[in-house]
């Protein structure tokens, strides 16, 4: 069966103040959710304040994500709406000599916070991860998220504090491309 054609259900989710169980189906995303991708991309921007420097376009991710397969989104979804979604992508191990799971983004709506979404999400990440036979699960964390920063911890997740992230974008990248010597 091809999993990502599949709509399934999480366990081990709450139910709301009525007693309403919360448990979100999983969908990923696919040919035409690229709007629907780019506005929960914006919403992240928008909490780490850094919407400005969305750039991305519903033509690029269309691109990227469903025609060169560059990356995979997954959706949550709560009383037939997306709730939450993770974007992520497959990274390499030379330690371990095996693929991992990195995830580049993860949002839950304001509205659906602190009813385990967010746990469930990570939960269905890290099903996928292992069984695909990944080695580890991997992401990035601002500084100052203190929020997300306890959670990632209550769910066993540890700092990588001996590691700095480095990045190259724009003329310094198309620099470098040019050459060592330009």
């Amino acid at each position: 069966m091809d999993e990502h054609n599949t709509v399934y259900e999480a366990s081990g989710v709450k139910t709301d103040n009525t007693g309403r169980k919360l448990k979100p189906e999983f969908r990923f995303a696919s040919r035409g959710d690229a709007p629907l991708v780019l506005e929960f991309i914006k919403n992240l921007a928008k909490y780490e304040k850094m919407l400005a420097e969305v750039t991305a376009t519903p033509e690029l991710l269309e691109y990227w994500l469903f025609e060169s397969k560059a990356a995979e989104v997954l959706f949550a979804v709560v009383d037939g709406k997306e709730a939450g979604f993770a974007l992520y992508f497959a990274n390499f191990s030379t330690f371990l000599g095996k693929a991992g799971l990195y995830l580049e983004d993860v949002y839950v709506a304001p509205e659906q916070r602190g009813r385990g979404i967010g746990k469930a999400i990570l939960a269905e990440l890290a099903r996928i991860a292992v069984n695909r036979g990944y080695g580890r699960m991997e992401w990035a964390c601002l500084d100052w998220n203190e929020p997300s920063i306890d959670f990632y911890r209550s769910i066993g997740a540890v700092p990588m504090h001996e590691w700095t992230t480095y990045r190259l974008t724009g003329n310094a990248l198309a620099r470098l491309s040019e050459g060592p010597g330009s």
